[in-house]
């Protein structure tokens, strides 16, 4: 949004706060998902809206004593009342991150860096899991392992070939159209089968 107040100015208007806009986008993105968000609310089942695939990868590594972070470009207040809605909230408990009005405090980028730091993690102890080009990017700017996910938002079987295209571009390692196969991505990724 800063960078859309900028082309406003650069094009002869004047631009609103950025905040302003950021808000406006926020505010007709809810407008969009509000139907399912209240379905989640009123106790529909979770599985639909879930990418395939993702409790298994969830369960399995909590079970291998991973510690999961969840970072978001929605913000925090959201990204932590969807993921209670969505029932995963408890593989993250403290650890979700979301974007934020002072947007100098928290950046993908530098929870990263912080994730490594606190953890003393190097390269390929650290992986990430996303369908946007900014984690997979931040991801091997630390030299982690970036994985990518290009599944169709329908929740259709199959690849988001536009997304796909992204993610390879900005240097997804891997890559999935979801999480079936998640069994085969952690044993490879652990080092017990060279896949």
């Amino acid at each position: 949004m800063m960078r859309l107040a900028e082309e406003v100015r650069k094009h002869g208007g004047t631009p609103r706060d950025p905040l302003d806009y950021k808000w406006q986008y926020l505010n007709l993105l809810q407008e969009k998902i509000a139907h399912r968000l209240e379905n989640l609310e009123q106790g529909a089942e979770k599985k639909p809206y879930r990418v395939r695939g993702s409790i298994a990868l969830l369960d399995e590594l909590t079970r291998r004593g991973t510690t999961c972070y969840l970072a978001s470009g929605t913000d925090e207040p959201f990204v932590i009342a969807e993921a209670k809605l969505l029932g995963i909230d408890h593989y993250f408990s403290e650890r979700i991150y979301g974007a934020r009005d002072d947007y100098q405090s928290f950046s993908k980028q530098m929870l990263l860096e912080q994730i490594c730091n606190d953890h003393g993690l190097h390269g390929a102890e650290l992986a990430v899991f996303g369908d946007g080009y900014v984690e997979i990017e931040s991801a091997r700017s630390v030299d982690g392992i970036a994985i990518g996910i290009a599944s169709l938002e329908s929740g259709e079987q199959g690849w988001d070939e536009w997304k796909k295209e992204r993610l390879r571009t900005a240097g997804a390692q891997i890559m999935v159209p979801d999480w079936q196969e998640s069994a085969l991505l952690l044993s490879f990724l652990f080092g017990e089968t060279d896949v």
